[in-house]
């Protein structure tokens, strides 16, 4: 059965005559939340690939470089050590504690071993956050454009997101007076802010974020700083939550900084009055986060040039976007201060993102991902594009485009 992008039906089986014993099952409603669509993208790249196309991915916020040595020098001897057993729910402890000696390396923070977590990636870490933090009912605060998997997580949690409206794909910050604005109309229980955030690349002021850490704390709310964007900042400098309260909470990930996407593997600092909750919920959810990803991260400090070098492939690519889309006619590109997106306005082309990034993989052999995965109002005049991967490929996309498009 052929699925469109972003569709959320099902198949409707008609039961009529049948018994309550022989009726078909069909899923909880928990789980209909809509589908991350640039999944979708992923799998018709794939596809066409499958089918001998060559496909430029721009979809996809996967760093197009390999793990660095280090970190495949470790899973090499961790594979050759023989036993990959289960590790404390909280974490392989000498990868807590390379994490601990990162903030004091790069932050100057000292953090106490014991409120970091490890998780199975990011998406884990949200998951347990959402669950230990939270009732059922709890309205949780998130940006838009902004990373739909939050949304769809407090759905099938049983949350009300509340969505916040920034300033279209000029990609403006949360303020502390537009939060009292929307905490005053909708009492929020908790705050989500990502710094570099998705799909944008914008970073929020230090100062900025400071204020809004202070206010989260006035009015009870508990803050939540998605950081896995940490480490790829190329205008102004990145501020961790950590060091502005000891009641945020922090997310970050192996995944993007250190080229570690499928190896599922990321952390979190929590304030002291979660912990033991979600050491229970990681017992029981899954145990422990996979012990060679664990073992094979804790090399992943030591591999800074390396990473660094493929940084600043990541700059040279965003540098082109931002010289070539306008000239192809993508306007309103959001401040690329970080992370690795772009972006952009497409109503010169129409208003109907999912079409038109179908008609681009389809006709140019480019996939990107359409503003609706991010902004389900605003973004249907909107794309984004991913220039994680390599700079000649970036580059052939932006030639690709050039003869595509009118």
């Amino acid at each position: 059965m052929a699925v469109k992008w972003g569709e959320t039906k099902t198949v409707q089986r008609s039961d009529a005559g049948m018994t309550t014993a022989t009726k078909p099952p069909v899923p909880a409603a928990r789980s209909a939340v809509e589908p991350f669509i640039v999944m979708d993208i992923m799998r018709a790249a794939a596809d066409a690939e499958h089918a001998g196309r060559d496909i430029v991915h721009m979809e996809v916020g996967q760093p197009g470089a390999p793990a660095p040595a280090p970190v495949v020098a470790a899973t090499k001897a961790a594979l050759e050590d023989g036993r990959l057993g289960y590790t404390e729910s909280l974490g392989y402890r000498p990868l807590r504690q390379r994490i601990a000696d990162h903030y004091r390396e790069h932050y100057g923070l000292t953090v106490p071993v014991e409120r970091i977590v490890v998780t199975t990636g990011s998406s884990a870490g949200f998951n347990m956050v959402f669950l230990a933090a939270f009732d059922p009912g709890a309205r949780i605060g998130l940006t838009t454009p902004g990373y739909p998997a939050y949304r769809n997580l407090t759905h099938a949690l049983g949350l009300e997101p509340v969505e916040i409206p920034l300033g279209g794909p000029r990609g403006d910050v949360l303020t502390p007076d537009l939060l009292d604005a929307v905490h005053r109309k909708t009492p929020l229980d908790g705050l989500l802010i990502a710094s570099p955030a998705n799909p944008t690349g914008t970073l929020t002021p230090a100062a900025t974020l400071a204020a809004l850490v202070a206010r989260t704390d006035d009015l009870g709310i508990q803050f939540i700083s998605d950081e896995i964007y940490h480490r790829l900042v190329y205008t102004g400098e990145e501020a961790t939550a950590v060091a502005l309260s000891d009641r945020a909470v922090v997310v970050n990930s192996f995944s993007k900084y250190y080229c570690m996407t499928g190896w599922r593997v990321g952390w979190m600092i929590l304030p002291e009055h979660l912990i033991r909750p979600v050491e229970r919920l990681g017992q029981n959810l899954y145990i422990s986060p996979p012990t060679i990803s664990q073992r094979a991260a804790v090399a992943a400090f030591d591999a800074t040039e390396e990473l660094e070098a493929i940084k600043d492939g990541y700059r040279a690519s965003r540098d082109l976007l931002v010289a070539r889309l306008p000239a192809l006619g993508f306007t309103d590109i959001a401040p690329c201060d970080g992370a690795f997106y772009a972006y952009a306005s497409m109503t010169r082309f129409g208003n109907d993102s999912v079409e038109f990034c179908r008609r681009m993989l389809e006709e140019a052999g480019v996939a990107t991902t359409p503003g609706v995965d991010f902004d389900r109002e605003r973004g249907r005049g909107t794309v984004r594009f991913s220039f994680a991967g390599p700079q000649e490929r970036m580059a052939e996309a932006m030639d690709r485009l050039g003869h595509w498009l009118p």
